[in-house]
């Protein structure tokens, strides 16, 4: 598996096919919430199987130097497999080289403890998604 970063065009519609695949048709999630217009000024990677697309997520930075990660799914074949951690880990270090200072997602509440792995601390819980109850979290980053 490779994983790629990048904010090309053709890589955008390929992470938004496995996004509508995840969210829209597997979570019932409005396809409308998911385009949220922020595609194209942010960061996706990309997971590659033998050059099939199985995993996404979204880094985008803001003005303050904050950043976001956003949009993580995986294709239902290699869940458990350790791909969501290969982009997240991706976006983190991506994160990192391009200045950020800190990293904050809103992940289903579920997956607290799979975030807190990464060194993100719960903040607060937020907005319902579809059925989902979404926590904010949040992890600092380094200045190098």
């Amino acid at each position: 598996m490779e994983v790629n970063i990048g904010n090309d065009p053709a890589l955008i519609r390929l992470a938004q096919g496995i996004r509508y695949q995840v969210f829209t048709c597997e979570q019932r999630i409005p396809a409308e919430l998911d385009l949220d217009g922020l595609d194209e000024e942010s960061y996706h990677a990309l997971a590659i199987e033998q050059g099939e697309p199985i995993a996404t997520a979204r880094l985008t930075l803001k003005e303050d130097g904050s950043s976001t990660i956003a949009r993580v799914a995986v294709s239902e074949a290699y869940r458990s497999a350790g791909v969501a951690s290969a982009v997240v880990q991706a976006l983190m270090q991506h994160a990192q080289e391009i200045g950020a200072t800190s990293i904050e997602l809103h992940a289903h509440s579920h997956l607290k403890g799979y975030y807190e792995k990464f060194g993100f601390e719960f903040i607060k819980e937020v907005e319902i998604v579809g059925e989902h109850q979404l926590i904010e979290m949040r992890r600092q980053l380094a200045r190098t």
